[in-house]
């Protein structure tokens, strides 16, 4: 099992930055890729972004392209989300995930998620 535990949300306005984090533990973190999602009230949670398990490769959703940032430090079991110039759409619960290789189309592990809201 792997527990994640995201934190780092909250109330931004438009062309703000946050940074989320996410810690994981229960298995050895370098040995998952992980990813970010986020779900907005009456949608369906969508892909945010992703990174290998080395960190070497990543992978963003082309409405956060340019904007966010996704990386991992591996010896705090942890990844990151750098969320720059953010719209009042990017407001949703976001939710890290791990998997066992990129190549790999499910996610295993899940967070509870954190609220970002962005105002205008």
């Amino acid at each position: 099992q792997v527990q994640l535990v995201e934190s780092g949300g909250g109330l931004v306005q438009a062309g703000g930055s946050l940074r989320l984090s996410c810690v994981a533990s229960g298995r050895t973190f370098s040995n998952y890729a992980m990813g970010w999602f986020r779900q907005a009230p009456g949608k369906e949670r969508e892909f945010v972004a992703e990174i290998s398990r080395s960190g070497d490769r990543t992978y963003y959703a082309d409405s956060v392209k340019g904007r966010f940032t996704i990386i991992r430090d591996n010896a705090k079991n942890t990844v990151y989300l750098q969320m720059n110039s953010l719209k009042p759409e990017d407001t949703a619960i976001y939710y890290c995930a791990a998997k066992r290789t990129l190549a790999t189309t499910t996610y295993d592990y899940w967070g509870q998620g954190t609220q970002v809201t962005v105002s205008s």
